[in-house]
């Protein structure tokens, strides 16, 4: 039996089955149950979301927080770019607009530390009437807590969803030109190659060319190579095997891609995909279901799921990670604590899940049989969910700049695309980016 979501009533979800049934739930209802969810009832709270599938969520199901608690929320999505700048300015005045912020950890962790831009999340998880005994530690995976724990264990947010990165690919394209899907780096460059017909205007390959948005697609490149951006604190940004990722970048992006690919993020590339004029597009596993919607979709049940081909030096999933933090100015912070929780809930992130939206960092979503049942994507794409898991490897580098490391590579990566040498525009950034990145650890 498939699970099926219903609308919520303060009752139900006390109960633990405002969503799930309590069927697939154990435990729940005294867990629940004791938490003081109207604690704060009549308080308005400001939450600064980024604009993706795991925003979508969040914003589809605010009211049902908004019954549970009393607590009005108004809720924004921006894209990530301008949400990250937006941040920065007002964290960094003391006194934000919002009290609640959604963040991309692989971006924005070392930075928001650094800078005690959120709030110690640590007593409010050891306080019985604030959080539901479900939630504790134990239940988030390794790389959750990783991502949301500083250097002393404190909790600055709450882990929210991992993105793995895989090629998404069209099954239809692939048996009209007699290609099979690719297991290593070479493959993929031929099978690409072999997908374009640029008179019919299609095209083997898509995937992020704009500035700054470009970075994370060379870097998992890299890792097929055996080496990250930064290691020990040092770049490795102009080794030999990041110049061969650039090489690679490069010649994907020019002889295989749709024309003004520079100009393309990730929301660009979905739509080439969604016509069914690309072969493969490689971005995150949470971008997956417009692709199956016949509302917005002309590749509804010709897609496939794969797993990041092997590059000569290793197999790697890149993969990223987001979650959801209170902020140190906020004057609301148990009121905004308890949105991040339900935020997090496992009701929440069995929508995630099953609407294949993100993947949960929590282990009870993930392991819950019933749970798994309701996933709605195709059993390929939960099938590359799990092979992902086994090789994943963090994309960006954890440190303070990584927004400036975006984008100085990014203008190498620009200029790559725009028939530039890959080695010396690697070797002009790395020289650029390295006093960056020395005065950050200073």
């Amino acid at each position: 039996m498939s699970i099926k979501f219903i609308t919520s009533t303060r009752r139900q979800f006390l109960a633990g089955s405002a969503a799930l049934g309590a069927a697939s739930i154990t435990g729940l209802r005294p867990a629940f149950a004791a938490v003081d969810w109207k604690k704060h009832a009549g308080t308005t709270i400001e939450v600064n979301l980024i604009k993706s599938p795991r925003g979508d969520i969040l914003q589809k199901y605010q009211k049902e927080f908004e019954d549970l608690t009393g607590i009005k929320v108004n809720a924004e999505q921006t894209p990530e770019q301008q949400q990250r700048q937006k941040a920065v300015i007002e964290l960094t005045s003391g006194k934000p607009s919002f009290d609640v912020i959604h963040i991309s950890y692989h971006v924005q962790k070392r930075q928001f530390e650094k800078a005690g831009w959120l709030a110690d999340l640590t007593p409010f998880m050891k306080d019985p009437s604030l959080t539901e005994a479900s939630l504790t530690e134990s239940d988030f995976a390794q790389a959750g807590l990783d991502f949301a724990k500083d250097k002393n264990g404190r909790f600055g947010g709450l882990p929210f969803s991992v993105d793995y990165w895989i090629i998404y690919w069209n099954k239809e394209l692939f048996a009209a030109k007699g290609v099979e899907f690719p297991k290593t780096f070479e493959e993929l460059v031929a099978a690409a190659e072999k997908l374009t017909d640029k008179d019919a205007g299609t095209y083997g390959f898509v995937a992020r060319g704009m500035k700054n948005a470009n970075t994370p697609v060379w870097a998992s490149f890299m890792l097929g190579y055996g080496k990250s951006t930064v290691k020990d604190g040092k770049l490795e940004t102009d080794s030999p095997e990041s110049i061969e990722a650039a090489k690679l970048y490069q010649r994907l992006m020019t002889k295989s891609a749709p024309p003004g690919v520079t100009g393309f993020n990730w929301a660009e590339c979905q739509s080439s995909f969604l016509q069914g004029k690309v072969g493969m597009w490689m971005d995150g596993i949470g971008f997956a279901p417009p692709l199956e919607d016949p509302k917005k979709s002309r590749v509804v049940g010709k897609v496939g799921y794969g797993v990041m081909p092997k590059g000569p030096g290793a197999q790697a999933a890149p993969t990223f990670g987001d979650g959801i933090g209170v902020t140190e100015g906020s004057s609301k912070k148990e009121a905004a604590y308890l949105y991040c929780q339900w935020a997090i809930s496992k009701e929440m992130g069995a929508r995630l899940l099953q609407s294949g939206s993100g993947v949960p960092f929590r282990n009870s979503v993930l392991n819950d049989p019933e749970i798994l049942k309701g996933v709605t994507m195709p059993a390929e794409w939960a099938s590359v969910l799990s092979e992902s898991a086994k090789v994943s490897q963090l994309c960006l580098p954890v440190i303070v700049p990584v927004t400036e490391f975006r984008d100085v590579m990014g203008v190498a990566l620009t200029n790559v695309i725009g028939g530039a040498d890959p080695a010396a525009e690697m070797k002009r950034a790395t020289e650029e980016f390295r006093p960056i990145l020395e005065r950050s650890e200073a």
